[in-house]
C-alpha cells in the first residue's frame, strides 16, 4: 500500500530535521548522525530562538523546562504559562508547524513543578505503492508531554528532573503490501536531568549564570513490531553560560553561549562487503541505549549557539544570535533575530531565522518565524 517503511520514515524525519541541503550530499565522506523524533531538537520558544537557540543559561521564564528545568525555582514570578507557534520549513511546505505550551508553579521559594507539551504536525502526506500509484493520504504528527520537578539545593544552585512521554505517528495504520508489515505509532519514555547556577546580583540581575542539561535519556522508538529496527531518540548533553551587565538601572545586556553534544552513535558506513555491512547494521540496532551514549563520543555531532539580548526597563527586548553545527550533526548554520515586549502580565516574543547559504546550499529552515505569548501570574519578586 505504500513504499517501504525505511523510505517513508527516513523521508519524513529528514524533512523534520531540515537536513536536506545539497551540501550534505556533497559531503559523502561525512557520516551524518540521524535520530527518530527530531522535532525534540527544534527550538520551542521565540526568545531563545531569537538568540541562536541559546537557552540553557539565560534567565528563567515559562519555557524554562524545555531548556533547563533547574532554572524555574529562580524565576521572579510564582507562576507562568507560555504558548508558542512555529510555522516550520516554510520554504518547502506550507502546512507543517509546531505548537508548544509550557508553564511552572513555584510551591515555595525553593521548589517548583512544571509541565509542557510540544505538538509537531507534518502536514498532509501522500502515500504511494511501489509503482508510484497513489493509495491514500495521511497527516503524520508527533508530540512530547513533559512533567518535571526542580529545587534549589543552595541559594545559587538548582537541580531539576523531568519525565517525557513521546509519541510519533508517522504512518499509523498503513500496511506495506509487498511485505505485509503494518505500521503503528511509535512511543517511548525519556528523562531530563539539569543543573543551574545563578550568581547574579539580587538588586539589578547582573552577573553570571550557567547550566547543564542532559535531555531525552530514554528508550528507542519503533514503528513496527520488529524490535530490531527501533531507532534512537535525540539524547543530548548541553552546557550553557550567560553573563548579564546592568547599567543606569534600566538597561541590561546579556550574552549567552550554548554547546550541545548529540548522544547518539553514527549509523555505520557502507564498506561494500554485504555480509560485513549487514552485521554492522544489526550491531547498530541491537546495542543498548546506555552504551550508545558513551559510543556517541566517537563522532563529531556538536552544535554551538551564541546569543545576545538587550532589555530596556524589563519591558522591551532586542535579540540576535548565531547557530552552527558540525557536518556530522547536519551542517546547518544560521543567524537569528528577535524582539520582545512586556505589557503588565503579558509578554510577546517574536523571532526570525535569517536565510543562510546560496541558491545551492540554502538552509531549508530559512525564514522560520516563531511567535510566543507568556502570562506571568502573581506578583513579581
Amino acid at each position: 500500500m505504500m513504499r517501504k517503511n525505511l523510505l517513508v520514515t527516513a523521508g519524513l524525519l529528514t524533512l523534520c530535521c531540515g537536513i536536506i541541503s545539497s551540501a550534505i550530499a556533497q559531503s559523502s565522506a561525512i557520516n551524518i548522525v540521524t535520530t527518530a523524533v527530531p522535532f525534540l531538537r527544534i527550538s520551542p520558544d521565540a526568545r531563545a530562538g531569537g538568540m541562536g537557540d541559546a537557552g540553557i543559561a539565560i534567565s528563567p521564564d515559562a519555557n524554562a523546562g524545555f531548556w533547563n528545568l533547574a532554572k524555574t525555582p529562580f524565576a521572579s514570578t510564582p507562576t507562568a504559562i507560555g504558548a508558542t507557534y512555529t510555522p516550520w520549513l516554510q520554504d518547502i511546505a506550507k502546512d507543517v508547524y509546531m505548537v508548544s505550551l509550557a508553564g511552572y508553579h513555584k510551591i515555595d521559594d525553593d521548589a517548583a513543578f512544571s509541565g509542557g507539551i510540544r505538538y509537531f504536525n507534518l502536514g498532509q502526506i501522500t502515500f504511494t505503492d511501489n509503482s508510484g500509484a497513489i493509495t491514500g493520504t495521511g497527516r503524520p504528527y508527533e508530540f512530547g508531554l513533559d512533567l518535571g520537578y526542580s529545587r534549589k539545593i543552595s541559594s545559587t544552585l538548582g537541580l531539576g528532573v523531568a519525565l517525557r512521554y513521546i509519541n510519533s505517528a508517522l504512518a499509523n495504520g498503513a500496511v506495506n503490501i509487498s511485505t505485509g508489515v503494518s505500521y503503528k505509532a511509535g512511543n517511548t519514555i525519556a528523562a531530563d536531568l539539569s543543573l543551574y547556577g545563578d550568581n547574579t546580583n539580587e538588586d539589578d540581575g547582573s552577573g553570571l549564570t550557567y547550566g547543564l542539561s542532559i535531555s531525552n535519556l530514554g528508550g528507542k522508538i519503533g514503528y513496527t513490531d520488529n524490535a530490531e529496527t527501533k531507532d534512537f531518540i535525540p539524547a543530548n548533553m548541553g552546557l550553557g553560560v550567560a553573563y548579564t551587565w546592568a547599567f543606569q538601572e534600566e538597561h541590561k545586556i546579556t550574552l549567552a553561549f550554548d554547546l550541545n553534544k548529540l548522544l547518539v552513535p553514527a549509523f555505520p558506513e557502507a564498506t561494500g562487503d554485504s555480509a560485513k555491512d549487514a552485521q554492522a547494521i544489526d550491531d547498530y540496532h541491537t546495542q543498548s541505549v546506555f552504551s550508545s551514549w558513551f559510543k556517541s563520543f566517537g563522532n563529531n555531532a556538536y552544535s554551538g549557539s551564541l546569543g545576545a539580548e538587550y532589555t530596556y526597563d524589563n519591558q522591551f527586548s532586542v535579540r540576535a544570535g548565531y547557530y552552527k553545527e558540525t557536518k556530522e550533526m547536519g551542517d546547518r548554520s544560521y543567524f537569528s533575530a528577535g524582539v520582545g515586549l512586556k505589557y503588565q502580565v503579558y509578554t510577546f516574543d517574536f523571532s526570525y531565522l535569517a536565510p543562510s547559504g546560496n541558491g545551492v546550499t540554502r538552509n531549508p529552515l530559512s525564514n522560520t518565524l516563531r511567535f510566543t505569548v507568556l502570562f506571568d501570574l502573581g506578583p513579581q519578586e
